[in-house]
């Protein structure tokens, strides 16, 4: 029911009554189009161009949906005299009639039409900006005016898309029976591969919560709680190193399913992502997603988050020359290594010193050496190795890695985890630095993965995924037995090269959960002050469960073309862990220190110079 009070519209709803002010607006700028030429519109935003051509002048007007040409005529004086005084993001607000453009302007949405301004006000003047919104001024400077730079409609774009894919999700899950239930920001610290972040506990002075690096025990907990389907727009934080893929502080899609296998979840979450993309980008994923368990894709790709675009693989040959006279291979053969060729078609007209670049960016990760043959277009090999491979050899590597006229090969010889990384690391290079990254979008699972590595520095097994990842065995013994060869029931979902969401089943049997605990060197002790309470929770019911947690961020950035998350993270820090724009991280008073019952140890003074 609707009422009219005082010539303002009021709407009666469940009892009470909101009123509905006039808004300063009556469309927003990027919408204005051919339906409404001859009808008077009120306009707001920012003045993007405002260009005064003597007789005439003309206003870029610009609002989050984006910029429609307002026109000022010299025969309304007031107005042109308004118009004649604005600048560059000045805050204006336009009443005008549309109009058929002149000159069609066919790059921007409004370009059919134009606002004749009969009214401007300018609500806000704005002081001369710190930089342009045409410039670059580098990263510190952009998130200093973070607020100027989101007024920029790529930044505006970006955002857009972030918010479309949140919407898309949550939509998918609300519709089939996901309940949306949040869980503590304020938690136990735990040992889950990163460094928590830790929040003084007033009220119990020396104690300390931690600040969640995921839902992960919580959302377990649910399942055996009886809540079935679990889902949760999460924020997480993880005191570890920035990069362009990773933040301080981060947003993830945490789901939790119970009386399921991997299958079930895995194609449950499919539908989801190919609704997600079909919805934000109208793009369609296959159907099914491939999958590659981890010992293949490590094999053909040298990565665990392979980006298939690429069609280059790697082939083994360790078997062609364990036997021949480069000590290099013989060696390494002899030891159990890997080595591994790599094809790069074209490659041949690479020049030693691009040959040499290679084998540097090879270096960071891990390789002494990067080996290579020419095959030149004329058919002659060209090889610093080749002297040491008889013609037999030598042929049998050709025709392995089907190598043709004017292609070349790198080999990489050495231990297998290190050969695999350097070599998949040269494989993305070349396809990039050859124009080989095919276009659209390729998703896969990795599937299987180890359940351990082995970390040398600590002498001990570390979990892959997590502690509370299952085993691919029943049998705690079995998996006693022999660790460093135990499979995992742990999935990655993949795209494009990019690891877009990890998960597993997890294990609900308490001596299966405290066995893995005793294989990571977690004692019965210290399992049970930092994890009692799950432990405890597994002893009454617990069902067989499992989830996935999706990058929110990883995934609007893909969607919106951008390498970096912080172009879809609104307030996001530098690579140094800080915000130019508020000055976070900063000291504290000393009474707000001592209230929090913290003592905090200053650095010491540089000794003074002699």
């Amino acid at each position: 029911m609707r009422t009219a009070a005082h010539g303002r519209q009021s709407v009666i709803m469940g009892g009470f009554s909101i009123r509905r002010l006039p808004t300063m607006r009556t469309h927003y700028c990027g919408l204005i189009d051919e339906a409404l030429i001859g009808q008077s519109v009120t306009l707001c935003g920012w003045a993007d161009v405002a260009r005064n051509l003597g007789g005439v002048c003309f206003i870029d007007l610009r609002d989050h949906e984006g910029i429609v040409q307002v026109l000022v005529e010299p025969d309304n004086a007031q107005v042109f005299a308004i118009a004649e005084q604005i600048g560059y993001e000045d805050a204006l607000q336009v009443t005008g009639t549309v109009r058929a453009r002149h000159a069609v302007n066919e790059r921007i949405r409004t370009g059919q039409v134009e606002v004749v301004a009969t009214q401007i006000r300018i609500v806000n003047k704005a002081k001369p900006l710190p930089f342009h919104a045409h410039e670059n001024p580098g990263e510190d400077i952009r998130l200093k005016y973070r607020y100027l730079d989101l007024r920029q409609p790529q930044m505006q774009h970006m955002m857009r898309t972030r918010t479309r894919l949140v919407q898309a999700l949550r939509r998918w899950l609300d519709e089939r029976g996901f309940q949306d239930i949040e869980t503590p920001i304020l938690t136990k610290a735990t040992p889950e591969g990163a460094r928590d972040f830790l929040v003084p506990a007033r009220l119990h002075p020396g104690e300390f919560y931690a600040l969640p690096q995921s839902p992960q025990l919580f959302k377990q907990l649910l399942m055996m709680a009886g809540f079935d389907r679990y889902y949760q727009i999460a924020r997480c934080f993880r005191d570890e190193a920035l990069r362009a893929d990773r933040q301080l502080e981060f947003t993830q899609l945490d789901m939790e399913f119970a009386w399921v296998d991997e299958q079930q979840i895995q194609g449950t979450v499919e539908a989801m992502i190919r609704h997600a993309f079909e919805q934000v980008l109208d793009v369609r994923l296959p159907e099914p997603f491939p999958r590659l368990t981890w010992a293949e894709a490590m094999r053909r790709f040298g990565s665990d988050k392979p980006d298939l675009r690429i069609a280059l693989e790697l082939v083994d040959v360790v078997d062609l020359v364990e036997n021949c006279g480069f000590k290099v291979f013989s060696d390494v053969a002899a030891a159990g290594g890997r080595i591994a060729a790599l094809r790069i078609p074209g490659g041949a007209r690479l020049s030693r010193k691009q040959i040499d670049d290679y084998a540097a960016h090879a270096g960071k990760y891990g390789a002494r050496g990067l080996a290579w043959i020419k095959l030149g277009e004329d058919g002659q090999v060209n090889s610093p190795i080749s002297k040491f491979l008889d013609a037999d050899v030598l042929a049998a590597l050709l025709a392995r890695t089907e190598t043709g006229n004017g292609d070349l090969v790198f080999f990489g010889a050495g231990d297998v985890g290190v050969v695999s990384a350097f070599m998949g690391a040269v494989r993305l290079k070349a396809g990039h630095d050859f124009e080989l990254v095919e276009d659209g979008w390729r998703p896969l699972w990795i599937t299987e993965f180890p359940m351990f590595e082995w970390d040398e520095e600590a002498r001990r097994h570390v979990a892959l995924h997590h502690p509370f990842t299952a085993p691919a065995v029943d049998d705690e013994e079995q998996l006693r037995s022999d660790p460093g060869q135990a499979l995992s029931r742990g999935y990655d979902l993949v795209l494009n090269g990019n690891e877009i969401g990890g998960g597993s089943i997890r294990i609900h049997s308490r001596s299966m959960q405290a066995a893995v605990f005793d294989l990571l060197g977690i004692s019965a002790q210290e399992a049970d002050e930092k994890f009692g309470f799950l432990l405890e929770a597994l002893d009454y019911g617990a069902p067989p469960h499992g989830g996935i947690a999706f990058g929110i961020d990883r995934i609007a950035a893909l969607m919106a073309g951008t390498e970096s998350i912080r172009d879809v993270i609104a307030f996001p820090k530098t690579t140094g862990a800080q915000c130019p724009m508020t000055g976070a991280p900063s000291p504290l008073p000393e009474a707000q220190l001592a209230e929090a019952n913290i003592a905090v140890r200053r650095k010491d003074p540089a000794p003074a110079a002699d």
